[in-house]
């Protein structure tokens, strides 16, 4: 079997797999027609790989910060500073890019996200490549063009989910929208398998190679979305209808202000941006500390560490259609649940993980984690977004919500730039018992607080189908 055919062949049985599964879901019937649930399908599709592709352009740098190291281009604590910073771009700017996407609208600011992180991914690959052939190029100068490039890229990658969450919110209705949420966390997989592990195959080219190859492919998603991506049912040809979520019935948009007066008037938002605040720091203290912890203490020829995109792809797909499944069959189309059970299974992982950071089960331990956090993200801020924002007040409610996700991604990085091992104390695991004990307070409070939400629902209006 071809090299190229023998990596891509298991995630295409999986999505296969995965495809199978969702179909054979039990369905809501709410009357759409067979001409709207095709045109829908045409319409979120290539909007969920764009964003997922997204992804492919954001996570490059991390994964490869471990070979960078190694060749001393940029140290694991410089990455850390880097991405801390960019995360807090990225949550921040959802207060300019939310309001912004519900003005503009989701199809125009994904094509703002993706065309603008095509052009930023192109001057990342241009950096790298100056930094292998000058032999006068410093580390500190590659540092502070990534610190800049980087920031940059997070900016309009913050487009993303709003674009996602606004575009959709018109076209699902509320008691739907699990199994969206579900599909909302297998998109990020997807997004992670690509980044992760085609990132670092990439790099066997050159370290401008990452950054060359998200590059060329969000050119092509920018096309894909402008040709079949449309805001709302209206705007492919078809009636819109109620969403049954918490603008249902209001007419025009709300003044910014009053948006966000009326959606921190609600302790449901409060508690949700609590939660992700934690969720954005486990999340990424799984995703992006595992692969250097595992380099640094010789466990890189690990199964898990060689197939880590892959499977952040597998247990991300398998959280979210267990997420988005047990949302609308189980509990009612509540989020608050899901979210407990999720949070249940993070805690135990992290708990595991502390136990087991010198045995060969930690990176499987890590993969469990993994499923949890990113089905409890597709929950909240792919889908509670929707059910409390509103398909009207989507962007920015998302905006916020997010946001905090990556305010949570920001304290981590600079927490662990600080608090990790560095030179011969990195290479024994027992230096690393501070990565999995950071984990656990924030894994008790995420779970408090998911408890409190438990019976959230959004006050919906009427019901309706076409």
């Amino acid at each position: 079997m071809p090299a190229w055919l023998s990596h891509i062949a298991p995630i295409v049985l999986l999505l296969v797999a995965v495809g199978i599964v969702v179909a054979r879901m039990p369905k809501v019937d709410l009357g759409h027609s067979e001409a709207f649930k095709r045109r829908r399908v045409m319409n979120w599709l290539p909007l969920g790989l764009t964003y997922a592709f997204l992804y492919f352009g954001r996570y490059n740098l991390s994964a490869i910060v471990s070979e960078l190291d190694k060749a001393q281009l940029l140290t694991k604590a410089q990455f850390n500073e880097i991405d801390g910073i960019g995360a807090w771009v990225y949550g921040v700017a959802f207060l300019i890019n939310g309001p912004l996407t519900d003005r503009l609208g989701g199809r125009a600011t994904i094509l703002i996200a993706a065309g603008a992180s095509s052009l930023l991914n192109v001057a990342m690959a241009l950096a790298m490549r100056a930094a292998n052939q000058d032999p006068s190029a410093t580390a500190a100068t590659l540092r502070e063009q990534l610190l800049v490039l980087n920031a940059a890229n997070m900016y309009f990658q913050s487009f993303g989910a709003v674009s996602i969450v606004k575009v959709n919110a018109p076209w699902f209705h509320v008691r739907e929208r699990g199994v969206l949420g579900g599909l909302f966390g297998i998109l990020i997989s997807l997004g992670l398998y690509f980044a992760y592990d085609w990132s670092l195959l990439l790099a066997k080219f050159g370290f401008a190679a990452p950054f060359w190859g998200p590059a060329v492919v969000l050119a092509l998603c920018v096309v894909m979305s402008a040709v079949y991506v449309r805001d709302t049912p209206s705007d492919a040809g078809f009636d819109d209808f109620d969403t049954g979520d918490a603008t249902a019935g209001q007419v025009g948009t709300m003044p910014v202000r009053e948006v966000i007066t009326r959606m921190f008037s609600q302790r449901v938002i409060w508690l949700i941006v609590a939660i992700e605040f934690c969720s954005g720091f486990l999340r990424q203290a799984v995703m992006k500390q595992y692969r250097p912890f595992a380099k640094a203490v010789g466990a890189d020829g690990s199964f898990v560490y060689q197939n880590w995109g892959m499977l952040l792809c597998v247990a991300g797909i398998l959280g979210g259609v267990f997420a988005g499944f047990i949302s609308d069959q189980v509990f009612q189309s509540r989020r608050g649940p899901v979210a407990s059970v999720l949070y249940a299974g993070l805690l135990a992982g992290c708990a595991a993980a502390f136990v087991l950071l010198d045995g060969p089960m930690l990176g499987w331990s890590v993969v469990f984690m993994s499923l949890c956090v990113i089905g409890v993200h597709g929950m909240l801020s792919g889908t509670a977004s929707m059910d409390f924002g509103g398909s009207k007040n989507a962007g920015i409610v998302t905006g916020v919500i997010d946001g905090f996700v990556y305010l949570g991604t920001g304290a981590q990085a600079f927490y662990y730039a600080r608090a990790l091992p560095t030179g011969t104390a990195a290479k024994t695991a027992a230096a690393w018992k501070v990565w999995p004990a950071a984990m656990l307070p924030v894994a008790v409070l995420g779970l408090a607080l998911c408890a409190t939400i438990w019976n959230a629902r959004p006050q919906k209006g009427t019901s309706s189908g076409h």
